[in-house]
């Protein structure tokens, strides 16, 4: 599929929805930025796949959970495969969203919009 110009932004063409199945992810590039895709419970998703606190590749990190609020000497599991934890730091990041798990404001992914055009996932810029 060709890249498809908008009103402000340009739809560039990054998979068929039949490559990455359901929870998975790929990494993609697109006018020379890698971006990670993610299929997360029927939406799409796309980050810059650069961790804000020190450019390691973070979408490449372990696709997890994360322990939830709980009372002391609990722990409780939650957001299975909605959050995204940094290879190099363990900083994590909620898929989601983009925002760091432990900051109320500050870090946090740059997204893009994502557009299933027929069977063609596609990135805005």
């Amino acid at each position: 599929m060709d890249t498809v110009k908008g009103k402000d932004k340009t739809a560039y063409p990054v998979c068929s929805v039949h490559e990455v199945s359901e929870g998975g992810r790929k990494i993609v590039e697109v006018r020379g930025m890698e971006l990670g895709l993610f299929h997360i419970r029927n939406q799409w998703y796309a980050w810059r796949n650069v961790c804000p606190h020190a450019a390691a590749p973070v979408c490449e990190g372990v696709v997890c959970g994360t322990r939830l609020p709980s009372l002391v000497y609990e722990y409780e599991y939650g957001r299975d495969r909605e959050v995204v934890r940094c290879p190099w730091h363990g900083w994590e990041f909620d898929l989601l969203t983009g925002k760091h798990l432990a900051e109320e404001k500050g870090a946090r992914l740059r997204g893009y919009v994502v557009e299933v055009i027929g069977d063609t996932v596609c990135v805005l810029i």
